[in-house]
This record gives structure tokens, sequence and C-alpha cells, in this order.
């Protein structure tokens, strides 16, 4: 296919494929990690405006696909790119990645939202966050009896009873191990990304037998087409040894 494309990324999935794409593709980015300067397609970093100003960049930009490989909690990027399609009258595809699925004796436990969460947390003393940086707009709720751990994209000056990791997956199942040892949790949290790069750390929790706090994913809005596998879309793309 060489139909001018948006690519809206920030995933792993993203930038496989846009390192497959030419010029003739925008390689859309929220600019919150880091911004790849050896792909072949143009990057562009930053917002729309919501989706009124993300159709009248597909407008003005000449695109006739829009792609959407955000995180699968990017919900109103999301949304937005399925709006800004339908005012655009271009097609929007995107990838969805399944969730991760718990195994028979895992502990998982779904909560919706920050209140149900820190309820949850309670009766534990060193919860490890994996979530992203919500937690550290609450570093001054820390309950007395708790030390949290944060791992994140930045690094940054934590507060007593609390330490901030800047790290960047993929993360192996070595280094995961080592580090729940370091730390000596008793609770994981996190999204349910569903990406085999940050995966490990549920084979950790699993080994050690520790409840894993799963914070619900949102609602995404149906699209043009949809696809569960990089493979199927590059198929679809018509782009050979995906």
């Amino acid at each position: 296919m060489t139909a001018r494309i948006l690519l809206l990324g920030g995933t792993t999935e993203a930038l496989r494929l846009a390192r497959r794409l030419g010029p003739e593709t925008i390689y859309s980015l929220a600019g919150l990690g880091r911004v790849p300067d050896d792909l072949a397609c143009r990057v562009r970093v930053g917002g729309f405006g919501g989706a009124d100003g993300l159709a009248a960049f597909t407008a003005s930009e000449g695109i006739e696909l829009l792609l959407d490989l955000t995180h699968p909690y990017a919900a109103q990027i999301s949304h937005n790119a399925a709006r800004a399609a339908e005012i655009a009258d271009v097609p929007c595809w995107a990838l969805r990645r399944p969730g991760w699925q718990p195994g028979a004796n895992d502990d998982w436990r779904e909560v919706d939202g920050w209140d149900e969460l820190t309820r949850a947390l309670a009766p534990f003393e060193r919860p490890f966050f994996t979530s992203g940086r919500e937690p550290l707009t609450h570093l001054h709720e820390i309950p007395e009896h708790q030390h949290w751990t944060v791992r994140c994209l930045q690094a940054e000056p934590a507060p007593p009873r609390a330490e901030i990791i800047g790290a960047r997956g993929p993360f192996s199942l070595d280094e995961e191990r080592a580090l729940f040892a370091r730390l000596r949790c008793d609770v994981l949290i996190s999204k349910n990304s569903g990406s085999a790069s940050t995966e490990p750390k549920l084979q950790v929790a699993r080994e050690l037998g520790l409840p894993v706090l799963l914070l619900r994913r949102p609602q995404l809005p149906a699209v043009t087409r949809e696809f569960a596998e990089l493979d199927a879309l590059c198929e679809a793309l018509s782009l050979s040894g995906g």
C-alpha cells in the first residue's frame, strides 16, 4: 500500500511498523518518550488539538489512512482518532493488543481508578507501581505503613518512603527477578497493557506468589478495521516479511 498514512504511535509495535514505512507516512508521537531519529518516514511530535484538530491535520496533509497504534490506555487519543477519521472521511485502522490473561494460580485483581486502587492497597506495605506516572501525583498521600516504588520513563527525586525508578522496557526475566528481590515488594500494580516487553514482571509475581492489582482497561471506540496482531496489520498494508 502506498497511501498517505498518519500513524499514531507510542508503542513498541508502532515503532516496528514505522521502521518499515516510507516518506509518505507521518509517524506521530506525543513526545513523552524517546523520539527516533533514524526513520525513513516523517516524524511529528506533539498534540493536534482534539478530534477537530486531528481531522484538520488529516485533511491538510492529504492523509488517506489513519492508523491507531497508541497504548491501550490512551483512550482519549483513540476516541479522537476515530472521530477525526469520520470528520475527514478516511478509514481508521487500529491495533487492539489483547490483554494479559491470568494463570490458574495467579492472584490478579482488577480495579477501576485511583480511589479503588488505594483501597485495595491498604493491607500492603511495599507496593511496586508499574502503571505510569499517575502515582507521582499522589506521593504526598503515602500511608505511614507503606513504602512506594514507582517505575516510569523518567526518574526524579523521591520523598521519604518512596523510590522512583526511571526505566524503559523491554525488561528481561532475570532483571525483573533481581529488582523484585531488592525491592522486597509485596504487591504489583500494573496496567493490563498486553505487551510482551513488560510481561516478565507478571512471571516474577507468579513465582513469588504476589498479588497483582490491574487497572481495568478503558473502552475504546469502534473503527473501520481492528487487528489483534501487528503481522496481520502489516499483511493488510501489503508489507512483506512482517
